[in-house]
């Protein structure tokens, strides 16, 4: 009989005396108990056939052409299903490839697990010069929520249940899991390894905030003038969308949306401030944050955008106590899972609760319908070649039309302009860089969007951040994925019309070729590729691709100037003070 593969149920017999099963075998075994059957790696030694083993055992596996986006891949799988994406990497160039999308994964709060192969203890530690030698669990520890080494098949079980159950619970993170080589092949006795296995009960148990933190916050809340709600990517992980709306609309306070909680609520909502968020986070005297966090997306919480120090006071809901006055003193804190808080906060507040004042609402509304009104008209031109706002307006349309469709989204002045733009319109469908705003993440996450959701996908690129992962639409194509790619191309970082400041030959360090046709790389895998000069050109060939469901790139013809230096964060350029003139 063939090793086990599978783990033994109340339907099944057990494994008889005497038949071997193997760590390969385990490995597979472990994860299918516990609901994992999608892995997202690059096969190599030592972990080619823990990959064709694992495939034949009725998981999917896909395989791509980087470590990296392989890893981004399960980073958001993590976040789309509230299960751990896996990530399986070679050992060492492999392994720290991976490493960055595991840092990524912890940093958002996202349960990913990072398998890589690796080499024997023993030739680590008394460093002999192994294939691919390195010490990956002491790099690893620092970048993650937890990291564990098997050395024993019998432990394969354990170790699998603990890295799920560390990447799930309190906040979600990243978790790595050392495999060496030979722990693969060792062979056991298929009962005793059946029996070694571990299915994990509730690795992400509710946890309830204290009844009088909850008091403590409604009471901050209802004495509220000016109060003003934040909408992390925490509360669109959360999957607790119904608690987050009724929240919302029960309080009545204005909202905005963090770009990744986007469409939590409709972007349409009455009480989103989105379009009037300088005003709100200024004015604001009370602020409520779920999810989100005061880091510098939000500028700490301080500056001139939240107007005079020591004018806000801050109500947050985080299920890490640590976060609490990270920045600014929270006046209420609500240590607890995010459907546990709104679930007692909603039974707290009763019937009779007081929404905030008109004048305080009818100013949030007035400024978002005047900036609306303000920003229409540029959002319609059909320029060639193309500006940001142009461009952006035709897919705006798209997804208005296309609510279900996953939008990925990435760049520099692409990111920053679609993430005003586009209007989302259900929970979980704008996928971007998130916390760090790491460029390269748009192909891993779009192949891992469409594989995991079923969905439409469609991933707005700036052309530099599609650099970083781009070969991946050979594995788009492969997978026969419904993803359609449209790279912003105004020839540069930032714009493509930077030169050489000191004269010479080499283009300047922004600048790419001129005139690239990246719809021509899709082409070469068998896609679709197009090449769009205006929004009329842009908004036919995306919708002629998402009616179709084909592998599709669009070259969108960008004004080379339209672009601005790092999008909205240039100040975060440090700027020399010497003259060398």
């Amino acid at each position: 009989m063939a090793p086990s593969g599978t783990a033994p149920s109340t339907e099944e017999t057990a494994p008889e005396t005497g038949q071997l099963t193997d760590g390969f075998h385990l490995v597979i075994d472990a994860l299918k108990l516990n609901g994992i059957t999608t892995i997202y790696g690059v096969p190599g030694i030592p972990i080619t056939d823990l990959g064709r083993m694992a495939q034949a055992e009725g998981m999917r596996v896909i395989s791509f052409r980087h470590e990296q986006n392989a890893g981004n891949a399960a980073a958001i799988a993590g976040y789309l299903t509230k299960r751990p994406g896996v990530c399986l990497t070679v050992s060492a160039p492999g392994f720290l490839n991976g490493l960055t999308a595991l840092a990524h994964a912890t940093t958002n709060c996202w349960p990913m697990i990072l398998i890589s192969g690796s080499s024997e203890r023993e030739v680590v530690d008394l460093q002999q010069g192994d294939y691919e030698e390195l010490d990956q669990l002491a790099i690893a520890r620092p970048l993650c929520k937890a990291a564990y080494r098997v050395l024993h098949a019998e432990d394969i079980g354990i170790a699998v249940a603990r890295a799920i159950r560390a990447a799930l619970s309190g906040r979600p993170g990243g978790v790595y899991l050392d495999l060496p080589a030979k722990l693969l092949g060792q062979a056991i006795d298929a009962a005793e390894g059946a029996a070694s296995l571990v299915e994990v009960v509730d690795p992400a148990p509710a946890q309830f905030p204290a009844p009088a933190a909850v008091r403590r916050a409604l009471d901050i809340l209802g004495k509220a003038r000016k109060p003003l709600i934040i909408l992390g990517k925490g509360a669109a992980y959360a999957q607790a969308d119904d608690l987050v709306r009724g929240f919302v609309e029960k309080t009545g306070i204005p909202y905005i949306a963090m770009s990744m909680a986007k469409g939590l609520l409709p972007d349409t909502h009455p009480q989103y401030a989105g379009a009037a968020r300088s005003l709100a986070l200024k004015e604001a005297d009370t602020v409520m944050l779920i999810g989100a966090r005061l880091n510098w997306l939000l500028s700490h919480g301080k500056g001139k955008q939240w107007g005079a120090p020591g004018s806000k006071t801050f109500v947050q809901i985080d299920i890490d106590p640590k976060e609490m006055d990270s920045n600014q003193p929270v006046a209420g804190p609500l240590v607890g899972d995010i459907a546990s808080c709104l679930s007692a906060l909603l039974d707290g507040m009763g019937d009779g609760w007081a929404r905030p004042p008109a004048e305080w609402t009818e100013a949030i509304r007035a400024k978002c319908e005047a900036n609306v009104a303000k920003m229409a008209p540029r959002l319609q031109n059909n320029n060639v070649p193309m500006d940001f706002h142009g461009a952006l307006g035709a897919l705006r349309t798209i997804i208005k039309e296309r609510p279900e469709a996953i939008l990925v989204n990435e760049g520099a002045n692409t990111l920053d302009f679609a993430r005003s733009i586009i209007d989302m319109y259900r929970p979980r469908k704008r996928l971007d860089v998130g916390t760090w705003g790491v460029m390269g993440v748009g192909m891993g996450t779009a192949i891992a969007a469409a594989i995991e959701t079923g969905q439409p996908v469609l991933a707005v690129e700036g052309d530099s951040a599609f650099g970083f992962s781009g070969m991946e639409v050979e594995t788009i194509c492969r997978y026969g994925l419904p993803v359609c790619v449209v790279v912003f191309n105004n020839g540069g970082i930032y714009r493509g019309t930077d030169v050489n400041p000191s004269g010479g030959p080499d283009a300047a360090t922004t600048v790419f070729v001129p005139g690239a046709r990246y719809d021509r790389m899709m082409e070469a895998f068998g896609g679709v590729g197009v090449n769009a000069t205006s929004p009329d050109e842009l908004r036919r060939a995306v919708n002629e691709a998402m009616d179709s469901g084909r592998p599709t790139l669009i070259n969108a013809v960008i004004d080379p100037a339209a672009g601005t230096e790092s999008g909205r964060i240039g100040n975060l350029n440090p700027q020399s003070v010497v003259s060398r003139k």
